[in-house]
C-alpha cells in the first residue's frame, strides 16, 4: 500500500511541476545549464557519489540539464558550498539542514522515507559483538566516536541522551571521545576495533551492509533513539521556483525506481518543508540549555 501511495504521489508531484508555466519544455531559460547537487559524506565522498548515481541519472533525464554530484570531506563543506552558491541542491541530514537553512538559505523540498515505511530513521549507539559491551552502563570508560559536529544521529541526538537522560558529559564518561568524519567510518572503526563504541543510525548501517562492508550481526545495538525526521533534499531559496518544483517532481518520480531506492536503502521520498525540522531546532536549543547546567 505504501509503495502504491508513493508512486501515486510521484505522478501527482511531477504533473504539478510540469503544469507550472515555463516547465512544459525542459531547461527553461532561467535555469542553470548545469545543476550541482551536494551530498554530506555519510560513507565517504566517492561511495556517496556512487550510491546517488541512479538518482543523478533520473534527475538529469527528467530535468533535461546536466546534473553533477558534489561531495566534501565533512558536513560543513556542503553547507559552505551552498552558502557560496557552488551547489544548487543538497542531500543533508536533519541537523546539517537546519544549519544550512540559517547559514546558506537552504529550503527543504522532500525527505527520505524509511524502508519500513516510517517518515524517518533511528539513531543508534553500537559496540562490537562479543566485546562485553551490551549496555550504555558497560560502555563507561570505553573509547567512543561521534560522526561529525553537524550530524543528527552521530552527534546531536546522542548528546541530548548523555546530558538529559544519563546526566553525564561524554568526555568524562568515556576514556576517549573523537570524531570519525562519516557514519561509514564510525561503523568500520567499531567493527575493526579502532574504537569500542560509536553513535550512528540504522540507515547508514543498512547501507554499509548493502555494499558488504559490515553486517548488523557484527554489532550490539546498545541504544536506539526515537524516530528522527527523514533526511531532506533541499534547494537554495534563490533558485527559480519552477526549477525547485521540477526537482521535487523528479524525486517523487524516482519512487518508482525499485533498484535505485534499494541502492539508497530508502523507501522513497515524501513531501517536507522547513517546519518538518523544527524538532531538530528544539533539540539544538535543549542541548545548549543542558550544557549550561
Amino acid at each position: 500500500m505504501l509503495r502504491k501511495c508513493l508512486t501515486l504521489l510521484a505522478f501527482v508531484a511531477l504533473a504539478a511541476s510540469l503544469a507550472i508555466p515555463g516547465i512544459a519544455s525542459a531547461n527553461p531559460s532561467n535555469w542553470p545549464a548545469k545543476i550541482r547537487v551536494g551530498a554530506i559524506p555519510t560513507e565517504g565522498a566517492s561511495d556517496t557519489a556512487k550510491r546517488f548515481q541512479a538518482l543523478t541519472d533520473e534527475l538529469q533525464k527528467t530535468l533535461g540539464v546536466e546534473v553533477e554530484v558534489f561531495t566534501a570531506s565533512d558536513y560543513a563543506g556542503i553547507i559552505t558550498a551552498m552558502a557560496n552558491k557552488h551547489i544548487d541542491f543538497a542531500y543533508f541530514g536533519p541537523k546539517s539542514y537546519v544549519e544550512a537553512s540559517e547559514k546558506a538559505g537552504a529550503e527543504a523540498l522532500a525527505m527520505e522515507i524509511g524502508m519500513d515505511g516510517l517518515p524517518g530513521y533511528n539513531g543508534i549507539i553500537i559496540s562490537k559483538k562479543d566485546s562485553g559491551i551490551a549496555t550504555l552502563e558497560q560502555a563507561k570508560g570505553k573509547t567512543f566516536t561521534f560522526t561529525d559536529p553537524n550530524s543528527t544521529s552521530g552527534f546531536l541526538v546522542p548528546n541530548v541522551l548523555f546530558a538529559r537522560d544519563l546526566k553525564v558529559k561524554p568526555e568524562e564518561y568515556f576514556s576517549e571521545v573523537k570524531f570519525s568524519g562519516s557514519h561509514g567510518a564510525s561503523i568500520l572503526a567499531v567493527k575493526n576495533g579502532g574504537v569500542q563504541v560509536a553513535a550512528t543510525n540504522n540507515v547508514d548501517l543498512n547501507r554499509m551492509q548493502e555494499k558488504g562492508a559490515a553486517n548488523w550481526d557484527d554489532f550490539n545495538v546498545i541504544w536506539t533513539s526515537e524516530l528522527i525526521p527523514g533526511a531532506p533534499m533541499a534547494a537554495r531559496k534563490d533558485l527559480p521556483e519552477s526549477l525547485k518544483a521540477a526537482f521535487t517532481g523528479a524525486l517523487m518520480k524516482f519512487n518508482g525506481d525499485k533498484a535505485g531506492l534499494e541502492k539508497l536503502q530508502i523507501g522513497g521520498y515524501d513531501s517536507a518543508n522547513d517546519q518538518t525540522y523544527d524538532i531538530i531546532r528544539y533539540l539544538k536549543q535543549l542541548k545548549t540549555q543542558l550544557a549550561k547546567k
